[in-house]
Parts: C-alpha cells; structure tokens; sequence
C-alpha cells in the first residue's frame, strides 16, 4: 500500500507542476515564415515578440512559484490535498513556441543581413540550456 500511495504522489508531483520559465526551451519554428518581411517588418516582429515572451514568462514563473508553494504546503501539512493539484496556468507550450519563434526571426534577420535591433526592440527570452 505505501509503495502504491509513494508512486501516486511521484506522479502527481511531476504531472502537476509548472516547470520554471528557464527550463521551457524553443520549440523550433522555420525562418522561411519570415522570409518575406523587411528588415524592419523583422525589428518590429522582434519587439511585439520580445513582449509577448516577457510577459508570458513572468505568467509561467508566477504559476511555477505557486506550485511550489502548494507543493510544499502539501506534503507538510495535508498530501491528499496533492491530488487537486492541477496545471490550469501552465504556459509552458505558448513560452516554448515564442522562444522558437523569437529565433526564427532572428535567423530571418541574418539571413537577410539586417542589422541587429536596437535595445529598444524589446527582452530578449531566457537563454536556452
């Protein structure tokens, strides 16, 4: 019995967490969807990207930080609670298709020799591991 309630908990606990933001990597996305922008169709496709991908990280970090928080607070005080633990805020798809797609608009402005965006073009995402 405690063996079965052991792997229960392991798999509530790796099922019903949001993974941390510098975890989630890009998902790849073809630069040929950029091919027929200008280089500063690119700035500004960076930029509203860049945005996008700041805000949704700080969504999935806020969602990882309250997992944690309930994660703990139910192994200490009552597991069962564990099994209510559910992922509704997990951003994790939509980060890891903006890091792709921050990429493939990166690899579309070197291709076509555009130069780099100013620091105002807007948060680059976390680096990838």
């Amino acid at each position: 019995m405690k063996k079965i309630l052991s792997v229960a908990l392991s798999a509530i606990m790796a099922a019903g967490c949001a993974t941390s933001p510098n975890n989630i990597t890009a998902e790849y996305v073809s630069p040929l969807q950029y091919q027929n922008y200008t280089c500063d169709q690119l700035i500004q496709e960076t930029r509203r990207i860049g945005a996008r991908v700041s805000e949704v990280t700080g969504q999935q970090q806020a969602q990882a930080n309250n997992d944690a928080i309930a994660m703990g607070v139910g192994l200490v005080i009552f597991w069962p609670a564990l099994f209510f633990l559910a992922n509704n805020g997990d951003k994790k798809a939509e980060l890891s298709r903006l890091k792709g797609e921050y990429d493939a608009v990166q690899q579309a402005g070197i291709q076509k020799n555009c130069s780099a965006p100013s620091p105002q073009a807007g948060p680059a995402p976390a680096p990838k591991k």
